[in-house]
This record gives structure tokens, C-alpha cells and sequence, in this order.
């Protein structure tokens, strides 16, 4: 997949290209999985210096879908990743966000040592970048979900669903029994069954889960 990306990014006038996802889960740790063929030094030195921390793109992709350019102002607050940046080559940058129903996101980047993307060029290649972006978040989320710990094994029946949603509004096991016209000891087997499928040590923790995955 990454030198597909390479590929496209030379095709528009780049020399390098970066694919980040981020997945919603743990709630304290989100796991973090990244691409990219940037010089190996600047890898190490992104690595080193923790700059995923600092990085504005980052926190923009996060909560934002619209794309965004390398500029002065972007990194204004993050002077030493800009500036470390530039000393290894890479001086024009092109992110753009993708958001996922499941919580799921991802940047792509594409990047390079000279010449300002100018309004022309932004305009002429915004939908394809949309597009690469789009297709690159579904490839690895398909990729990720295809583990043991991805997000898209994690299958629940309609009756766990049931039972999570109604916990997710107040609902005591007697209670969901009552509305469900079912036995309380069977709604405790299905948030047991759904606990389980989810790795949640909780009923609480397993309503968030099932929620952030949008599976309820």
C-alpha cells in the first residue's frame, strides 16, 4: 500500500508520503499505527523527539476532516518540529483528515523539499487527495480489522446489542428483563456474552466500548 501511496504522491508532484491511523481504543492508550517512506533520519528523529505529541497536523487530523497545508502559521506553536522539518528536507506538506463511523482516524500526507502549493494547484488536486485519503484509510482499516485485536472482529448478536442499549440508558438487568419480556438471569448470560466479546472488565466499561465502535 505504501508505495501505491508513494506512487500517487510523485504522480501529484511530491516526493514523499505519510499514512497515520489512529484507533479509539484503549480509552488510555488509543493505539497509534504509521507509514511513511520520509528519509530514514527524519523517522528517527520524529521518533526520538516524540513530535507525535507536538505535531499540529496530528491534532488537527484528530477532530477535523478538512485539509490543511504545511505553513508558518500551522506549526506557530510547535517551532522545533517545524524547523527540524525543513533541515531534513521536508518543507511543503499537503494532510488531509479522514473520520471513519467507528471512530477511526487517519491522516494522510504528502510532502516536499520545494515549491509552494498555489492556489491552482490546491484547487486541481483537492478531490483526488480526498479520494487517495479515503481509499488509503479503508485499505489499512481493512488490514487492522483482519487481526486479533482489530476493531472489526468484534462481532455482537442482536440481543447483546439489545441489552448494552438499554444499560447505556439506566437500565438495571431486572429492568431490561422486564422491557425485553425476557428472564433477568438471561439478560445477565448476554452482557456477560457481549462483556466478554468486547474485553471490557465491566458493564460501564463495555457500554463505552460498544458505543466508541459504534456498535450499539
Amino acid at each position: 500500500m505504501l508505495e501505491l501511496l508513494a506512487q500517487a504522491a510523485n504522480e501529484l508532484g511530491f516526493d514523499y508520503c505519510a499514512l497515520g491511523m489512529r484507533l479509539p481504543l484503549p480509552f488510555s492508550n488509543p493505539r497509534t499505527v504509521m507509514f511513511n517512506n520520509y528519509p530514514q533520519a527524519w523517522q528517527q528523529r520524529y521518533q526520538s523527539e516524540q513530535y507525535l505529541r507536538t505535531d499540529p497536523t496530528v491534532a488537527h487530523g484528530m477532530t477535523s476532516a478538512r485539509p490543511m497545508l504545511w505553513s508558518e502559521a500551522l506549526f506557530a506553536s510547535s517551532r522545533p518540529l517545524w524547523e527540524d522539518a525543513r533541515a531534513h528536507g521536508l518543507q511543503i506538506g499537503w494532510a488531509q483528515p479522514t473520520h471513519d463511523l467507528k471512530g477511526v482516524a487517519s491522516l494522510l500526507t504528502f510532502a516536499r523539499s520545494g515549491e509552494v502549493i498555489g492556489r491552482s494547484e490546491f484547487q486541481k488536486n483537492t478531490q483526488k487527495m480526498h479520494w487517495l485519503a479515503q481509499a488509503a484509510h479503508a485499505a489499512l482499516a481493512n488490514i487492522l480489522a483482519a487481526k486479533p485485536d482489530g476493531v472489526g472482529t468484534i462481532k455482537l448478536t442482536e440481543r447483546e446489542i439489545e441489552v448494552l442499549r438499554w444499560a447505556a440508558d439506566g437500565k438495571t438487568a431486572s429492568e431490561s428483563a422486564e422491557i425485553l419480556s425476557i428472564s433477568e438471569r438471561t439478560v445477565i448470560f448476554h452482557i456477560d456474552n457481549a462483556l466478554r466479546k468486547l474485553g471490557a472488565a465491566n458493564k460501564t466499561a463495555g457500554v463505552l466500548k460498544a458505543a466508541m465502535l459504534r456498535l450499539i
